[in-house]
């Protein structure tokens, strides 16, 4: 996708801090970082969101989560991590490639779903 923020990114069109690449999957730090240690893993495939994937992902989605907690390690998440995928609109979706956010490092991260009482 020539529009795509993340396959310019996985072309080297525009800079990223990479901390990982193979011939799938690309991984590299969140311009915006929500904790100490803030990463995302996409496919270098274009997919445009979870949404999208079909059958014919299930090796490469596989493949990727694998790949997150040996990731998380490597970049200082040794007591945990969280890993978030939003999804369309209203799963809060702002690039439209499928992307894993990996959060963790520091404290306790803060709930993200309140739990009724």
């Amino acid at each position: 996708m020539d529009n795509c923020v993340f396959c310019k990114i996985v072309r080297g069109d525009i800079p990223s801090e990479k901390i990982y690449e193979d011939t799938e999957v690309f991984a590299f730090h969140d311009i915006h970082p929500a904790a100490p240690v803030h990463f995302m893993l996409i496919p270098k495939l274009h997919i445009g969101s979870l949404a999208e994937v079909e059958d014919k992902h299930r090796s490469l989605l596989g493949e990727m989560m694998v790949l997150i907690p040996r990731l998380a390690r490597e970049q200082g998440c040794t007591d945990g991590f969280r890993t978030v995928i939003n999804t369309g609109r209203v799963g809060g979706q702002e690039v439209y490639h499928l992307h894993i956010h990996i959060i963790g490092g520091g404290d306790r991260l803060p709930v993200m779903i309140p739990h009724p009482r």
